[in-house]
């Protein structure tokens, strides 16, 4: 809920109120549905078991399911106990599949509440996405969905539960913990990895990618920096301080703003050129839909695929071991229009063509 506004996550009720202050609005509803209606192709041979109004009841009823309404909720007051609640209450229904939409907090409650007892997966609708038991997309969420529950013996493997601390988090310090594992189905190419602590990367390696940034550059310009440490790196080359796990925007090799969230990015860009530079998160393979939603479908759109530029290093995309580049926008043209092959700036005169895929 609040990536475009730039908050990092919103665990807990004070930081969804700050979200919701901001303007921010639930990504999880949208998500589910978009999920849930990939799982129509099998409504006539499985039932939906689901808590009421805004836990699943209304995007059930949105996909076109009839759902079996189990526990109750304050509306408008839901907390991490009543995911616990649901998650619990499902595994005493003895479901098959246990569908959840959210981030890695969400997962910390599941697992809080079923441990390995359950098969889950996870729709990805969270800022934070360390743990590796959500699908790549909403859509192969449902995909997923619809091969494990229709195969008579459907393989299993057990996935990390990450997540980090919010707080530390917006200061720039990322400390991923391991709080377990969860039980999900065994379709590698649909679910994500777990988030890699990074490699080391060689100081010439940086100042070779900064230096070719550089070269390239256009007097004017905005350049909008999505987070990560190499982006960090690059603008610390320059002499600039960039959020580390925020989005930062420089013009002329001067920081004009820092930890932009979208409603800034669009005011700024408004009716001046510029350009996305992102990297990619290690291990995962993201450059767009995880940790940096405040560069929205739209920002994307209006500035087009030829004004986005991908930096990496060469071990970054090694520890992809060939599988693509994603994307995750939430908006499936968009993802489309990011489809196809990208040249991702990898050192000084260096390139890497890599295929992206949705």
């Amino acid at each position: 809920m609040g990536g475009r506004v730039g908050l990092k996550g919103t665990d807990g009720p004070e930081i969804v109120n700050r979200a919701r202050q901001l303007g921010a609005f639930p990504e999880s509803p949208r998500r589910a549905v978009e999920a849930l209606r990939v799982i129509q192709k099998i409504k006539d041979e499985i039932e939906i078991f689901t808590y009421p109004q805004e836990m699943g009841e209304n995007e059930a009823k949105e996909a076109s399911f009839s759902p079996k309404i189990i526990g109750s909720i304050k509306s408008g007051e839901t907390t991490s106990v009543d995911t616990q609640r649901a998650a619990t209450d499902m595994k005493n229904s003895s479901v098959d599949l246990l569908l959840f939409a959210g981030g890695d907090g969400t997962a910390r409650d599941i697992y809080s509440a079923v441990g390995r007892q359950v098969t889950v997966l996870g729709i990805p609708a969270g800022v934070k996405m360390h743990s590796a038991v959500y699908a790549v997309t909403p859509r192969q969420a449902g995909e997923v969905a619809v091969m494990f529950l229709t195969n008579q013996e459907p393989s299993l493997t057990e996935a990390e539960v990450m997540d980090i601390d919010e707080v530390s988090f917006r200061k720039g310090r990322v400390a991923a913990k391991l709080y377990g594992y969860l039980r999900i189905p065994e379709e590698r190419r649909f679910i994500q990895s777990v988030k890699s602590g990074g490699f080391q990367t060689e100081k010439q390696v940086i100042e070779d990618i900064a230096n070719e940034l550089i070269n390239n550059t256009e007097d004017n310009c905005l350049y909008i920096f999505g987070p990560g440490t190499t982006t960090r790196d690059i603008l610390a080359y320059l002499g600039l301080e960039k959020t580390l796990l925020g989005v930062d925007v420089v013009r002329n090799r001067q920081l004009i703003a820092k930890d932009v969230n979208e409603h800034q990015l669009s005011s700024l860009i408004h009716d001046k050129k510029a350009k996305i530079v992102v990297t990619v998160i290690g291990g995962q393979g993201y450059i767009f839909g995880r940790g940096n939603q405040q560069i929205s479908p739209e920002i994307i759109t209006k500035l087009g695929k030829e004004n986005i530029i991908v930096v990496a290093t060469k071990e970054k995309l090694a520890s992809l071991q060939g599988r693509p580049l994603l994307v995750d926008t939430g908006v499936e043209t968009v993802d489309k229009m990011l489809n196809g092959y990208v040249r991702v700036i990898t050192g000084l005169n260096n390139y890497s063509v890599y295929k992206v895929a949705s």
